[in-house]
């Protein structure tokens, strides 16, 4: 049997019929067809799949589509709608935070939730605020320098 959903994902209103066992990672990747959340681990270790919900950084491979309903959802396609990057996005291009790219868009959604509750982060509290996304790539030294030019974006050095 299933479940109707109404989920607005980047300002998009999607109403689905969903299996109740659905992962809200499978909704934004295979129902609705927005793939920059990655599957990683399927246990919430990674933080690949991380996005936003109502504002606040949750790992979707461990959140139903159906306790999704009614939220506002947002993913790393909905940071730059015009085509114009999101300061975090910025950031981790130009202090080159990312190489492979798989961990990038978790990392940058967890990114953006963290500074809106702390914007002015020293390298110790980035460290704490994304140490629950794993990169396999980087050391995390261009990532800590990307999460505080975001920080900084527009203000003193």
């Amino acid at each position: 049997m299933k479940t109707a959903v109404t989920i607005t994902v980047n300002g998009r209103r999607h109403e689905h019929d969903v299996e109740p066992r659905l992962l809200l990672v499978h909704f934004i990747r295979e129902v609705i067809g927005l793939t920059g959340t990655k599957v990683g681990c399927d246990t919430s270790q990674c933080g690949a799949c991380t996005v936003l919900v109502d504002n606040l950084a949750i790992k979707s491979c461990t959140r139903l589509a159906v306790q999704a309903d009614g939220t506002n959802v947002s993913t790393i396609e909905g940071l730059a709608p015009n085509g114009t990057l999101h300061a975090v996005q910025e950031a981790f291009w130009a202090k080159h935070g990312l190489q492979c790219g798989f961990c990038t868009p978790g990392m940058i959604l967890t990114t953006v939730a963290f500074l809106e509750v702390n914007p002015n982060p020293t390298a110790e509290q980035v460290r704490q605020g994304i140490e629950g996304n794993l990169c396999r790539c980087t050391g995390y030294q261009n990532i800590v320098r990307a999460v505080r030019e975001a920080a900084f974006v527009g203000g003193p050095r």
